[in-house]
């Protein structure tokens, strides 16, 4: 075998071995508990606490390891940011919500203004990219 084919092979080893080892990392993750500032949001009450203001809505499920990446950087935000309300939706437990906002992926963020929606954001973001939107949302 050639060197080159050697290195090739080695590096995909490597590679797989990486993947492999983070799936299953993500997979075993410890759910982070909820800030007491954030709502968890249901059909009953979902309406009056999206109705006034900036809300931002996380669409997610216990079982999704992106999502419980998420949750801390929500959890921050809920902290130090009162201009804002944070709220969650459980996609298993309230699959009208997830229908009725045509959730197909999660996480799924959507930032409401007033009740209206006004942005969303699929997948993990970060902390600084969430701030940022949230601060031109508030102008």
């Amino acid at each position: 075998m050639s060197t080159t084919l050697i290195i090739i092979l080695a590096s995909l080893a490597a590679l797989v071995g990486l993947i492999t080892f983070n799936y299953y990392r993500m997979k075993n993750m410890k759910p982070v508990a909820d800030s007491n500032k954030i709502k968890v949001l249901g059909n009953k009450n979902f309406k009056p606490v999206i109705r006034r203001g900036i809300t931002l809505v996380d669409f997610w499920a216990p079982w999704c390891a992106p999502c419980k990446m998420v949750a801390p950087v929500l959890n921050e935000i809920a902290e130090a940011e009162d201009r804002v309300t944070i709220a969650k939706v459980n996609v298993d437990q309230q699959q009208q919500l997830a229908q009725r906002f045509k959730v197909r992926n999660i996480p799924t963020l959507i930032m409401f203004r007033d009740g209206k929606e006004v942005n969303r954001y699929v997948g993990v973001k970060t902390k600084k990219f969430l701030e940022k939107e949230i601060a031109s949302e508030l102008g």
